[in-house]
């Protein structure tokens, strides 16, 4: 019984410290049936002659580090479960990349500052979001699924769109939380429902951001920074 009890008490002890990014990953790759994989993620600290952390890639100049498929590459991106479990538990602090586009969530991004004021800005014109997944330097919104058609004909129906505005949908890629990248902690400024989330028309958060952006006193884009 005693053999019994602590075989028991082991097993609770490994689930409690199970780290947050399998976690994490699971919930997308099984709850949500959104396709995840490992970022490349960065150096221990101390790295590259004592210059604090940088990416694991090899190379030097990375201008997203940590924060981009290596090895995996982005076509690995699965919801199978053994596969996440696998990928995370041979590299628990691996950032979580979901791979966009297809059957998954795509996402439109501007910089931290501007995203914060558009949030505010959709929210008072009665706009519904779903998630928005934020960094120190950029926030994403995070949309249904589109093609590059579909968001080209969007895009070309609009007079003019905020040069800030990134677009993630087919063969790009979204890291979510809770990784850790070179630009800092991502985290959730709008967290997903927990069984399903529900994502908006990406030509609805388009519209809106245009409207929020537009009649800056100088002419220009109030979304710009």
């Amino acid at each position: 019984m005693r053999e019994i009890l602590g075989r028991r008490r082991r097993l609770r002890l490994r689930r409690r410290a199970r780290p947050a990014q399998l976690d994490a990953a699971l919930t997308c790759a099984t709850a949500w049936r959104w396709p995840v994989l490992p970022g490349v993620g960065l150096e221990a600290a101390g790295g590259r002659g004592g210059r604090g952390r940088g990416c694991a890639c090899p190379d030097p100049e990375c201008a997203v580090p940590g924060a981009h498929p290596f090895d995996p590459g982005l076509l690995a991106a699965t919801t199978d479960e053994r596969m996440v479990r696998w990928w995370w538990t041979n590299r628990p602090t691996a950032p979580i990349l979901l791979a966009t586009g297809g059957r998954a969530p795509c996402a439109l991004s501007l910089p931290a500052v501007a995203a914060a004021r558009a949030l505010v800005e959709l929210d008072r014109m009665g706009v519904r979001l779903g998630p928005v997944v934020a960094t120190p330097t950029r926030w994403s919104l995070m949309v249904a699924p589109y093609s590059l058609e579909r968001l080209g004909e969007l895009l070309h129906a609009q007079d003019w769109v905020p040069s800030s505005l990134r677009f993630h949908g087919e063969g790009g890629y979204l890291v979510v939380p809770p990784s850790e990248v070179g630009a800092g902690q991502v985290r959730w400024e709008r967290a997903p429902a927990s069984d399903a989330p529900w994502l908006p028309d990406v030509g609805t958060v388009l519209d809106a951001l245009v409207e929020a952006s537009s009649g800056a006193p100088d002419g220009g884009s109030r979304l710009a920074y």
